[in-house]
Order: C-alpha cells, then structure tokens, then sequence
C-alpha cells in the first residue's frame, strides 16, 4: 500500500489540488511540504495531533517536512474558523511560543541536514522585512477581492465584521508558500481543511507569477461525532506540555473518549497497522473500553514517553478498580494561604485543583449532583473544609465518574 493510499483509507484526506500529481510526489518521496502553526500559545494541543501525525508519516514515506513556525502570521491572526478577532501577541510572546512548540515537534519529526530530514522555519524572517508597498506592486494584482471575500475562511467572520488586519491574513499565508517555492524548493502545502481557501491562494500566487504548478492537501478536522473539535476547543483545551496538562490527565481525555468516536482517533492518530484496526472496528461493549486504552497509552507514549504513558495506565486502572486510592493520580497542594480562617471554600477548591474554570462553573458543577469527596456527594457550593482535613494523604475529589483528584495540604 502506497503512503497516499494509506493516508485515504486512515480517512485522513479532505481535498488536494490534483490527485495524480500529490500522488506522483509523495508516493515517490519528491515532495518538499509544510505546515504551518501560528504561535498563539506556549504550546501545541491535541488538536495539533493531526498534523504533527502527517508529516511523521510523509517523513517515514522519504519526504521533507518544513515546520513553520508563524512568528509573522501570528501577529495578524488567522480568521478561518472564528466568530472573534484573535489576541494580539508580542514579538517577546510570539518568540518564546515558537521556541516551546519546537520542543514538542521533535518528539514527532527528525530535523537534521541530511537528505529528507525536516526543517523549522518562521515566517517571521520574510514576512516582517517586507515593504507594504513593494508588497501591493508584487503580489497585489494576484489576487481578487471578490474571489476572496467568498472564501470559506472569510465567512464567518463577515457576519460580525472582518477587519482589514484580518483580510490580510490569506496574502501572508499565500506569500509564505510563494516564498518558499522559490527558496528551499517546498511543492506542497498541507494543513487542516478549514485552511483550504488560504492554501489555494498560495498555488495560484506561484502559477501567475511563476507560471509553475504547486500541489495542496488538506485533512479532516478532528472532531467528534457531535462536530465538535476534539482537544483544541478555547478555554478547555488538551496541551501537550506536562505543565499544562499532565501525562496522566492527557492520557484520560483519551481514555474517555466515546464509543462513537474511539477507532476513528485510533485510525487517524496512531501508527498501528491497519489490519490490527480493521479487526478492532469489529469490538463491540466490553471491548471499546480496551480500545480506549490502546488509544490512550499509543497516544500518550507519543507525547510522553513510555514510562509516564505506563504510569498513567497503572493509575487509571486503580482508580477504577479501588475507587479512587493511586498515588499516581493528579494532585494539588494546598499552602496554609489557601485557609485564610483556617478552612477553604467548595468553589476555591474546586477551582484551585483546576476541576472547574470559575466559581461560576464550580457552582454549577456541585448543585447538579457533579462533584464527591471521599465517599460523600458535595452538595452545598457554600460549604467550608478545615484545613486539617487535607492532611496527610489528604482528600481524593472525584468529579462526575471518571475524573479524580488529590488535594493534600503541603
């Protein structure tokens, strides 16, 4: 089986620009493609895993990689997908959220100088030198308004007014495959489906001013079978940083992932053969539960490393089977500042131990019957703990069925 058709039975492949041609370049090792990943935060998401899974496979399939670091994109801001102008970034942000993604991408591609070995570049080394003038007499001419603004990246955002720093974003996009067409030989631009408008603007900026053909591939958005995006979603994302969420966290959002959605993460996400998912696509009941852990412990190995992916799955298993009692379960520690009359609060804990957002949320969680400590269901959002209470081993808080937490005084 070829790479491309592995990639179309995985059901990862939305659109390309020509299916001969993509085919002919990947198939045979001659496409130099890149990704490109705005710096918004100071990490990937799992909603990144998509991508970061690609080009490990195109890579293994004797193809060149460029991973684009957006330190010039990221100052306009991608609107594709929204219904708000995204947070303005500094340069200083913008910097240090590169140098982190950086980090985590090796886990997934081999940079190097050698023949097929990826490359990291930022947009920010062409894109934030250009004369804006110099730029509309380039590449101005290249595009039409009317062909843009019926672009799907554009639609949402015309219900509630797109800016002109906005507009700009698919000329920066389409400059950057333009530029490096021209300089380190990039043919093929992948990327996420939603991005299909942006990535034809590049093809169509290097064939009318370099009369030459460049190819674009896009892939399915992850998401689950209500449609919603799966571990990217704003304010309740699923970070590959340790610090952000833990191996053992990261390990149970996959883990309870549902039914319907499992074998698709598992085909798309993972690199086991896929004779071995064809059989798994036959479990039913019982059997899901373990194709949740196959998925969860792949998953997390990938990102972790096997001895946290192996720790997480230890824990997770004694949870379940004790009730709660695993030293490796998540945990907080509570300061003797966190007791200011010598007890603390059901919403600050709740909130404090990162199981809800807000007080608002901590409330809402507590009065529908969502949140225990111990054995006892907490049912009063007004109710005080005293500080002794947390001491030694301290209190195990269990939030709905699957979720639970150690809050120890330190």
């Amino acid at each position: 089986m070829t790479i491309y058709d592995e990639l179309v039975a995985r059901g990862l492949v939305a659109q390309v620009t020509s299916e001969d041609e993509v085919k002919d370049l990947i198939n045979n090792g001659k496409a130099t493609f890149y990704i490109g990943y705005d710096c918004t935060a100071d990490s990937l998401t799992a909603g990144h895993f998509v991508t970061l899974t690609l080009m490990k496979r195109l890579q293994q399939a004797g193809n060149k990689p460029i991973a684009l670091i957006g330190g010039g994109t990221t100052t306009i801001g991608d609107p594709s997908g929204r219904t708000d102008m995204r947070k303005m970034l500094t340069r200083e942000d913008i910097d240090h959220n590169a140098e982190c993604f950086k980090k985590q991408m090796e886990r997934f591609i081999d940079f190097g100088e050698g023949p097929g070995q990826a490359m990291m570049l930022n947009n920010a080394d062409w894109l934030l030198s250009l004369n804006y003038v110099d730029l509309l007499r380039e590449v101005g001419a290249c595009f039409s308004v009317n062909n843009m603004l019926r672009a799907d990246c554009y639609k949402q955002r015309m219900e509630k007014g797109l800016s002109f720093l906005e507009f700009n974003y698919m000329i920066m996009q389409s400059y950057d495959f333009y530029h490096m067409f021209q300089t380190v030989g990039c043919n093929l631009q992948c990327g996420g489906n939603d991005q299909w408008s942006n990535m034809l603007g590049g093809t169509e900026l290097i064939r009318r001013k370099l009369g030459k053909d460049s190819h674009c591939m896009t892939i399915n958005l992850l998401t689950d079978s209500q449609g919603n995006k799966m571990g990217k979603t704003a304010g309740n994302a699923v970070w590959l940083d340790p610090n952000k969420t833990s191996p053992y966290d990261f390990y149970q959002y996959w883990r309870n992932v549902g039914d319907a959605d499992v074998l698709k993460c598992i085909r798309w996400l993972t690199f086991l053969p896929l004779e071995q998912i064809d059989e798994m696509d036959r479990w039913k009941d019982a059997q899901l539960n373990r194709a949740k852990e196959i998925l969860a412990w792949e998953l997390t190995n990938m990102v972790h490393g096997k001895e946290e992916a192996d720790k997480a799955q230890a824990a997770a298993r004694a949870l379940f089977s004790t009730g709660g009692n695993a030293t490796d379960m998540p945990s907080t520690q509570l300061a003797d500042g966190d007791f200011p009359d010598g007890s603390i609060g059901a919403l600050t804990l709740l909130v404090k131990c990162g199981l809800a957002a807000s007080n608002g949320e901590a409330r809402r969680l507590i009065q529908q019957g969502g949140v225990a400590m111990g054995d006892e269901k907490m049912s009063d959002p007004a109710a005080q703990f005293s500080k002794e209470m947390f001491a030694g081993e301290g209190v195990i808080i269990k939030k709905g069925k699957k979720v639970f937490h150690r809050a120890v005084l330190a």
